[in-house]
């Protein structure tokens, strides 16, 4: 039995209603995959207070916990900075001392602080004792490719021939910075600086933006540290033809 021309149109319409429905629902699928594969402190920023749409149901699409997105860092006190600031001197004058010895001197001069915070706010600064010692597998940021080391019985010897790059903390009056510098370690140079960068952020962008200067080396070593081993840095170096060498366990 033949159907009339408005059933047909009307089944038409039914099936282009149900092919726009599988379309959008596999590009919405499509686009949440997208947003998902970006570093999870960009999904934050894509988070839109003012949208009609819950918050709840944005950090769900997005992958986010909604107590990292509520959640406000609570600013370093005074007190911290100035305790902060008075262990790094130690540091810098008896860099052999652990958080235990800290504590004591520390304890001796008048301040009232346990081991622990000693240990928080080392941890904070990235500093440690510096003493021979067995060293202890670095581990880099979860799925980051630790690559081999490459400087063993290698003679440094010419300008360009192997760069490194290394972080460290910079006590300011207000706060504290993170430094990245880039030097070049041919034995004639005595390790100049060719790049640095500053931050208040121990994140990858200022490592990056370190690189985008000079020339090209043939070998670029650093730490396991989740900054340097991040696909942000080694990709940059990678399209450079730059080969990749990492400090690990019996670099020496």
């Amino acid at each position: 039995m033949f159907q009339n021309g408005s059933c047909a149109a009307k089944d038409a319409e039914a099936e282009i209603k149900e092919l726009h429905a599988k379309i959008g629902d596999h590009g919405a699928g499509f686009f949440i995959r997208q947003a998902r594969s970006v570093e999870p402190k960009e999904r934050k920023a894509m988070i839109d207070r003012a949208d009609p749409m819950p918050i709840a149901q944005q950090c769900r699409l997005l992958g986010l916990s909604r107590s990292s997105v509520y959640y406000q860092a609570v600013p370093i006190s005074e007190a911290e900075l100035a305790l902060m600031r008075r262990i790094d001197e130690i540091h810098l004058r008896l860099p052999f001392y652990g958080s235990r010895k800290i504590q004591d001197l520390l304890e001796r001069e008048g301040y009232r602080v346990n081991r622990k915070k000693v240990q928080r706010l080392m941890g904070l600064m990235g500093i440690s004792a510096l003493y021979p010692k067995r060293r202890r597998t670095s581990l880099p940021a979860e799925g980051h490719r630790i690559y081999p080391y490459l400087l063993r019985d290698l003679t440094i010897d010419q300008p360009n021939q192997v760069w490194c790059a290394d972080i460290c903390y910079i006590p300011m009056a207000r706060g504290f910075l993170d430094l990245v510098a880039i030097m070049d370690r041919d034995s004639h140079a005595k390790g100049v600086i060719l790049s640095w960068r500053l931050s208040n952020t121990l994140d990858t962008h200022f490592c990056v933006e370190a690189l985008d200067r000079y020339g090209t080396p043939e070998i670029f070593n650093t730490d396991e540290g989740a900054q340097f081993t991040s696909d942000d840095f080694t990709r940059v170096l990678q399209d450079r033809g730059i080969r990749i060498s990492t400090d690990g366990k019996g670099r020496l």
